[in-house]
């Protein structure tokens, strides 16, 4: 059995990509379709990522249950990682799939990296994770279970994002709840527009 905190991120991951799937199954292929405002990418793009980064989210916490550190800066290939240019292919890649495409391989890619995240204890997540940065963040070393906590709210943090190219949906007071989160508010404001990774 997970340890509580673990457990806590995985059913809020479980939530949030309930609420997520049904989001962008809401749209019409036109709102799928705008281009995000301070973003290279197309609305539909951010599900194509959302179901595509536990793939490198397998890799960089893969050694923590036998006790290694969780780790950003290395590809499965041992190369340096570079999350911008990952997420950019990953994204470019899938854009002209079905969104049952896209749910179809993230539920899969979730389901992998939920297996792994139950088998995490307390004391493994309580270790520092090495975070390499992005283009929009710094490098830093921080618990991994403080990572979590925050990733856990990747799916609203970027339907936060796609609503700056849905300004139909900004007065939705049910989008509105789930936004109103301090992770969500506060990458936002960390970011200053910042729209992906």
């Amino acid at each position: 059995m997970p340890s509580k905190t673990v457990q806590h991120v995985i059913d809020a991951i479980t939530e949030n990509r309930r609420k997520f799937e049904a989001f962008c199954h809401a749209l019409s292929e036109e709102q799928l379709a705008r281009a995000v405002p301070g973003s290279t990418w197309i609305v539909r793009d951010f599900a194509a990522h959302l179901g595509t980064l536990d793939t490198a989210l397998l890799n960089w916490f893969g050694a923590a249950p036998a006790g290694a550190a969780a780790d950003s800066s290395a590809g499965a290939d041992g190369q340096p990682f570079d999350v911008d240019a990952f997420n950019d292919a990953q994204a470019a890649a899938r854009r002209g799939w079905t969104l049952e495409r896209i749910f179809a391989e993230a539920a899969e890619n979730r389901r992998l990296l939920v297996a792994l995240l139950a088998s995490l204890t307390d004391e493994q997540i309580e270790r520092p994770m090495h975070f390499a940065g992005d283009a929009k963040r710094a490098g830093a070393d921080i618990p991994l279970k403080l990572f979590l906590q925050g990733w856990a709210q990747h799916d609203p943090i970027h339907v936060a994002d796609m609503v700056k190219a849905l300004p139909e949906l900004a007065g939705d007071a049910q989008i509105a709840a789930w936004l109103d989160n301090p992770y969500v508010v506060g990458y936002q404001a960390a970011m200053n527009g910042a729209t992906h990774g």
